[in-house]
């Protein structure tokens, strides 16, 4: 096909996700390499938010390719009640990057399912049916995540699944309270937490579920003693406490998994995204080693065709192997502050920047219309000039892709971006930014 067949045909037959059908305008792509994609005009375009955050490695790498061209030729597909060895080796590989309190791998087909399955062991566990999550979250769109899911995305879903119950984030920049210290937001936060657990009844509440880091609602990194606060939380209640790293995890935020980054150890993760870097779909829970041994006394009622899908597992084994043989993390702390650097200086340059969050290479940058008063540049379901959408095509039109979400640009590229890439295409932004500051407030 043509550029413009293959173009016409997604608009007439391809359904995309979270958009008006009418009006859509896909760039057809010919080929992709590092952390760049073309379209057939020979156009090159930077990814800067590594697809949906899931493009960790980038594209083309060899390790990858060469790992499920194995896989194919010795099977593909072998169901989940027999024993693969691409499947074992991964599930082995990922408990062991994991503190030394798991013991086991659920494996699913993404982040949605893993979330899905992760609520459902956490209540099989417990006895219990109450399950808490945050406002400002996403957990995924199937029924049971899309539950989960705290923000306007969960809406199409309602009246939803009894015995969901929500709480708020620690958003501090947000927040009509002037915390003295993020000593004392936390303290805030978690004492409005206890008492809702304690009013929804702690006997009744089977999980705590949290993006470790807030991803696509606004990189809400938590304050000081936050996630270990939540932790207690659940220790004194006998909750089981899910950590979902889909966005967060894998190397994203300088640590193989973001909870590292807070001193806490939860009692499931839930992951997807980075495991296999968009090669090939899959996602996960990994369980701790108590929950695991309940299972051999009691059905674990959870099942996918698709579970550990052996090429799939190839794929992460060969993510999993390249993290460390390239030097990921180093790549992430080291690049990832020159990002912070670039994001304060926009911070204090810009008019229409009312806060930046970054760790590694996972950051925000969250427009308003002033400074001082904080007033969000649109809000959400309400830009109907589209203004958000026209800053991010001022983007595309310099090459720099990534998307947008309420009044946020995010900026999360493939883990091994360099230096020099990203200081070329922050001087994309930053050039966008000053446009926004005199057209567009």
């Amino acid at each position: 096909m043509t550029s413009q067949e293959i173009k016409e045909n997604a608009k007439k037959y391809v359904l995309q996700s979270w958009s008006r059908q009418g009006g859509l305008d896909p760039i057809p792509v010919e080929k992709a390499e590092g952390i760049y994609f073309y379209d057939y005009d020979g156009n090159r375009y930077t990814d800067m938010s590594s697809q949906l955050v899931n493009m960790n490695l980038g594209y083309g790498n060899p390790d990858i390719g060469e790992a499920i061209k194995k896989q194919v030729d010795q099977y593909c597909f072998i169901g989940p009640s027999f024993a693969a060895e691409s499947r074992v080796t991964l599930a082995k590989m990922i408990i062991d990057l994991l503190p030394d309190t798991f013991g086991k791998v659920f494996f699913t087909n993404a982040g949605a399912d893993a979330n899905e399955n992760a609520i459902k062991i956490a209540r099989m566990y417990t006895g219990r049916k109450k399950i808490f999550s945050r406002y400002r979250s996403y957990h995924g769109s199937s029924f049971g995540a899309g539950n989960l899911t705290g923000e306007p995305r969960r809406y199409p879903l309602e009246p939803g699944i009894p015995g969901f119950i929500k709480f708020f984030d620690p958003y501090i920049y947000r927040e009509p309270i002037e915390f003295k210290s993020e000593e004392e937001a936390t303290n805030y936060y978690l004492a409005k937490l206890r008492e809702q657990v304690i009013y929804e009844g702690p006997d009744q509440v089977a999980a705590i579920v949290i993006e470790t880091i807030t991803g696509s609602n606004g990189i809400i990194i938590p304050p000081k003693g936050y996630l270990p606060g939540v932790r207690k939380i659940c220790d004194e209640f006998g909750i089981v406490m899910i950590c979902d790293e889909v966005m967060a995890g894998w190397a994203r935020t300088g640590k193989m998994f973001a909870f590292e980054n807070f001193d806490v150890v939860p009692d499931l993760v839930t992951f997807a995204k980075g495991v296999t870097c968009g090669y090939v779909q899959l996602g996960g829970v990994a369980v701790s080693s108590k929950i695991a041994a309940y299972f051999d006394d009691h059905v674990l009622s959870c099942g996918l065709t698709y579970s550990g899908h052996p090429l799939a597992c190839a794929a992460g084994v060969a993510c999993v192997n390249y993290y460390t043989k390239a030097n990921i993390l180093d790549n992430v702390n080291k690049v990832g502050k020159v990002l912070g650097e670039k994001l304060e200086e926009f911070k204090e340059k810009h008019a229409c920047v009312g806060d930046v969050r970054y760790i590694g290479l996972f950051s925000c940058v969250e427009l308003v219309k002033d400074k001082k008063t904080k007033e969000a540049l649109v809000s959400y379901g309400k830009d109907p000039e589209g203004i958000m959408s026209k800053i991010v095509g001022l983007l595309k039109a310099r090459k720099f892709m990534t998307y947008s979400h309420e009044n946020m640009i995010f900026v999360c590229p493939p883990l091994i971006i360099t230096e020099a890439q990203l200081t070329e295409e922050m001087e994309k932004m930053d050039e966008v930014l000053g446009i926004v500051d005199r057209e567009f407030l």
